[in-house]
């Protein structure tokens, strides 16, 4: 997907974000429980949401977006003074071996072509007793609503380039060297997976 399109979408995407606000609840409590005085890294942060809650509990957070757009988003408003916030790529991150405790990305796996050679360098970052949290869009059952935002996203140029069911998504760090070690399924604008994953 080209960076531009992101660009473009990130001023209007932090107020999409509060219309999740709800949805996102169970992130926000257990999230900051498993990274509490850890170092942490953030993929694909968008504005930031995410990152701007949890920061405070960190040891250290990183969050970094592809988007240019996005991450002067992200620096709008009050930040956490252990929070920086960066341009990078998933799929070639500047960032030391083993850098990490803890690695976040939230619904963007399915928008990367080959999202294997994220998880590639995530692990890579990854001190080796270090959990990845990878919520992410699945797919259920055919529902009007969800064909309908899937149809809103295209038209402003978000193509999914991996439609998981649960099991399948589940089955894709596996296959990859991840062991799912906790996962729920919730229910938003479109049903997403929240799954924590350490490396077998």
């Amino acid at each position: 997907m080209k960076r531009k399109i992101w660009d473009l979408y990130a001023p209007i995407y932090s107020r999409a974000m509060r219309a999740e606000e709800r949805s996102y609840a169970f992130l926000y409590r257990r999230i900051p429980k498993l990274v509490r005085a850890k170092e942490v890294l953030e993929l694909a942060t968008g504005p930031g949401v995410l990152a701007k809650r949890i920061a405070p509990v960190t040891e250290r957070m990183l969050a970094t977006d592809y988007s240019e757009g996005m991450i002067a988003e992200a620096k709008k408003g009050a930040c956490p003074k252990n929070l920086r916030f960066e341009v990078a790529d998933a799929l070639s991150l500047p960032y030391a071996d083993a850098s990490f405790d803890a690695v976040i990305i939230v619904n963007a796996l399915h928008l990367l072509p080959e999202p294997e050679f994220a998880l590639r360098e995530i692990a890579r970052v990854l001190r080796p007793d270090g959990i990845l949290i990878a919520p992410n869009f699945v797919k259920k059952r055919e529902r009007f609503v969800d064909c309908c935002w899937e149809a809103v996203l295209r038209l402003v140029g978000v193509r999914f380039e991996h439609q998981w069911t649960a099991g399948e998504y589940l089955a894709f760090f596996r296959d990859n060297g991840w062991e799912p070690l906790f996962y729920k399924e919730m229910q938003a604008r479109m049903p997403f997976l929240y799954v924590e994953c350490g490396r077998s």
